[in-house]
C-alpha cells in the first residue's frame, strides 16, 4: 500500500509560525511521525511539501497510478485552490484532508474549503498527531475497498 502525504505552504515553518495556533512541534517532528506511522502500519509512504500551488498540482498528477491514496494538508490553498481540487478529482485517488488547527473555528475567510467535500474524511484540530489519524484512516479505508 502506497500513500502520498502532501503539505502546502508554510507547513515547513511549524514550530516557528503562530505557535499559539499550530503548536511548538516543528516540521522535523512531523516528518518523524510520518515515518513512524508508516513503519507501524506497514505502509509505503512518500511525503511532499511545497509553498507553490503548481508544484502541488504536479505532485498530485504524478500520483496517478503510482499511489493508492493521498493525505493532504493544502494549508492556505484549502481556501483558494480550485486547481488542487481539480487535480485531486482528475487522479481520483481516495483522499483524506488533515489540518493541524481547527480551521472551522477560525477566521471567516477560512470557512471556504474547496477540499472538504471531495475528501473521504477530514481531520482538524488534532495538531500534528492528526496526520497519524489520517494515515490510519486511509489505510483502513483502502483495505475495505480490496
Amino acid at each position: 500500500m502506497k500513500i502520498l502525504v502532501i503539505n502546502g505552504p508554510n507547513i515547513n515553518m511549524l514550530g516557528i509560525r503562530e505557535v499559539n495556533i499550530y503548536g511548538s512541534d516543528n516540521y522535523e517532528k512531523l516528518l518523524d511521525i510520518l515515518v513512524k506511522t508508516a513503519n507501524e502500519e506497514n505502509i509505503e509512504l512518500e511525503h511532499f511539501q511545497s509553498n507553490h500551488e503548481g508544484a502541488i498540482v504536479d505532485k498530485i498528477q504524478e500520483a496517478y497510478k503510482k499511489f493508492d491514496g493521498i493525505v493532504i494538508n493544502p494549508a492556505a490553498y484549502t481556501h483558494t485552490s480550485i486547481a488542487i481540487l481539480d487535480a485531486l478529482k482528475a487522479v481520483s485517488l481516495p483522499t483524506v484532508e488533515v489540518h493541524i488547527s481547527k480551521v472551522s473555528d477560525r477566521e471567516d475567510f477560512r470557512q471556504v474549503n474547496f477540499i472538504r467535500d471531495y475528501a473521504i474524511k477530514s481531520f482538524e484540530g488534532l495538531g500534528i498527531s492528526g496526520y497519524k489519524e489520517a494515515i490510519i484512516y486511509i489505510k483502513n479505508y483502502l483495505k475495505e475497498q480490496e
